[in-house]
């Protein structure tokens, strides 16, 4: 059995984030690039025109940091981007620290292994991807078909 590249693998929040993880500052839409700076910004959907696979929802960015990778000395690793794959804006749910400072969990979690750094600084890393946050009663909910297990990476 072959395991296909872009494969994301479904786990669970807790056992991925022992600790939580804690939201640092709004999650917004996740932009296209564009070398025109002067272009009127274009979000991603989680679509591949190449292959034809993904949901078509669109994508939202969230700068996480990982308490339990800080801790364990690991601090260039502790701060990342989680993508979520929702078709509304996740509200964050959880304990609030500070304005824009939350505890969350994340439901529909994958985690879409990568090798990350440059030169002979290179490591195995993840891309986590999201269908959501615990405890968000204001965002509806996606179906499982949504939760981009399967899908490869779009746009």
């Amino acid at each position: 059995m072959a395991i296909s590249r872009g494969f994301r693998f479904p786990i669970e929040s807790r056992v991925a984030f022992p600790k939580r993880l804690l939201l640092m500052g709004p999650i917004a839409p996740a932009i296209k690039y564009n070398p025109d700076r002067n272009a009127v910004p274009e979000q991603m959907y989680d679509f591949d025109p190449k292959t034809g696979e993904g949901s078509g929802l669109p994508l939202w960015k969230a700068t996480v940091t990982d308490p339990h990778e800080a801790s364990d000395g690991k601090g260039k690793r502790a701060s990342f981007e989680v993508t979520f794959i929702s078709q509304h804006q996740p509200v964050p749910a959880g304990e609030q620290i500070v304005d824009d400072m939350w505890f969350i969990e994340l439901e529909g979690l994958t985690a879409e292994p990568r090798v990350m750094g440059q030169g002979e600084f290179k490591y195995q890393g993840y891309v986590y991807r999201a269908t959501g946050i615990k405890g968000d009663n204001n965002t509806p909910k996606a179906t499982n078909a949504s939760n981009g297990s399967g899908a490869k990476a779009g746009a």
